[in-house]
Parts: C-alpha cells; sequence; structure tokens
C-alpha cells in the first residue's frame, strides 16, 4: 500500500478553509469515490496555520491516469506546497461505532 499526503499554505492565495470546504461540499467528495485502488482520502483543514490538504490511501500505487481533476489546484492557483509519497508499513483500525467512514466531517454538515 501507498498514501499520499499533499497540502497547500493558503497565504496569498485568495482560497481559505471556509472556501474550500464549500468546494468539498459542493463537488469534490463524489467523483473520489469512484476512484480504482484508492482506499480513502481524507481532506484536511489547518485553521491556525492557513494549511488545506489531503491524504490518501492507496491499495497499491496511485493509477497514473483516471483521477478526478485537481480542482483545489485550480482553485488555489497552483500545485500543493507540499507533495510526499510513502510505502505503508502497517495498518489497524480500531474499535468505534460509526457505521463507516464515508461522509464525515464539516463539509458534509448542513
Amino acid at each position: 500500500m501507498r498514501v499520499d499526503i499533499a497540502w497547500w499554505d493558503l497565504d496569498g492565495t485568495g482560497q481559505t478553509v471556509e472556501s474550500l470546504r464549500e468546494h468539498l461540499r459542493h463537488e469534490a467528495v463524489g467523483p473520489w469515490s469512484e476512484v480504482p485502488g484508492l482506499l480513502i482520502k481524507l481532506w484536511m483543514a489547518d485553521h491556525r496555520n492557513n494549511r488545506w490538504g489531503a491524504v490518501m490511501l492507496w491499495e497499491t500505487d496511485r493509477p497514473a491516469r483516471g483521477l478526478p481533476p485537481n480542482r483545489a489546484a485550480e482553485l488555489i492557483g497552483r500545485p500543493p506546497t507540499h507533495r510526499e509519497r510513502f510505502e505503508v508499513e502497517a495498518t489497524v483500525e480500531g474499535a468505534h461505532a460509526l457505521p463507516a467512514l464515508h461522509g464525515l466531517g464539516p463539509a458534509f454538515l448542513p
């Protein structure tokens, strides 16, 4: 398995955590649910440091094509400030009461 981590420093971009959350709410999440080999994608926000990003866990290597357009990069106006890729050494799923992880987070709140 592989994990990709990408984030943007939003200072000077004209985008905010709130504006990017709206993007998630209305258009970004759906297309990612159909990506082959993607186990989970987590979008993350750091209000204090004005950063926005995502973590993607892949079954094997990320596909070379067939990914949804990177609308965050389009909205922000540049590629991620930081992008890292790692091999996963181990995983564990903790005990929790959630029926599923899909659809959680502030972007899904009314």
